[in-house]
């Protein structure tokens, strides 16, 4: 893994919800250059309220949220420039355009996409209301990862899609992290597949992080870790506001 002075993304006791009400308190949260962060837990635990905030896409009602070493309570756009990128779970194509289209718009060159996925290919020319839905979420992705970010935010990737195509979409997550260095923090509810890709985890229960480790250790804990904090009845939060 490639590692600079220190992380890409920290928050401290960071606290979010929407207006004054506090979804997620007290998070600890640090993504290194070239590792895969993944944040776990049951439906309604945080999660996308979490990184929704991180993405400045949510203003924080406590605490710190710092990105490349400098503290933000910037919007999305601006922290983009300075290198963080957002895949949330809607997939972000334009439908009435083709393929090759939605590449040009944002900016990012055929090859670069195809070198990604060679999938989309012959889908070129198709429009991409046509696509599939992981064809979309391919098209998405590579959207995403050719503007080279040195952080990238993805939020349920995988949501509705078969166990095939999430593991093909994880791997080029994988590969972004490894070859590129990019720092990832990875939302996703195909645990056991998250895990398999992931340097360090951590799991949300109620708005708050329980566990930390890495995936090694957290995979090998992963039947009594989905039993306690993983199930739905585990993980409503009092206010209910967080639909993750």
């Amino acid at each position: 893994m490639s590692r600079s002075d220190g992380p890409l993304l920290e928050c401290r006791g960071l606290a979010a919800g929407y207006g004054a009400v506090a979804v997620v308190r007290d998070v600890d949260l640090t993504v290194e250059p070239g590792e895969v962060v993944a944040l776990i837990g049951p439906n309604g635990a945080g999660k996308t309220t979490t990184l929704l905030t991180l993405a400045g896409e949510l203003p924080a009602i406590s605490g710190d949220v710092v990105f490349r070493g400098v503290a933000t309570r910037a919007p999305l756009f601006r922290r983009a420039r300075r290198g963080m990128g957002l895949v949330t779970e809607e997939r972000s194509v334009f439908k009435a355009l083709t393929t090759e289209e939605n590449l040009t718009v944002a900016g990012v060159s055929r090859t670069d996409a195809l070198d990604l996925f060679p999938e989309l290919r012959p889908l070129m020319r198709r429009t991409a209301g046509l696509l599939s839905g992981g064809e979309q979420q391919m098209l998405t992705l590579a959207r995403a990862v050719a503007r080279a970010p040195k952080l990238l935010l993805v939020d349920e990737l995988s949501l509705g899609l078969a166990p095939v195509v999430v593991k093909r979409l994880l791997h080029t997550v994988r590969r972004v992290a490894t070859e590129a260095g990019a720092g990832i923090l990875l939302v996703e509810q195909h645990v056991r597949q998250a895990l398999d890709i992931a340097d360090r985890v951590y799991v949300m229960q109620r708005g708050r992080i329980v566990i930390t480790g890495t995936g090694e250790e957290v995979h090998g804990r992963i039947d009594e870790i989905e039993a306690t904090y993983l199930s739905r009845s585990c993980g409503e939060p009092s206010d209910g506001q967080d639909a993750t």
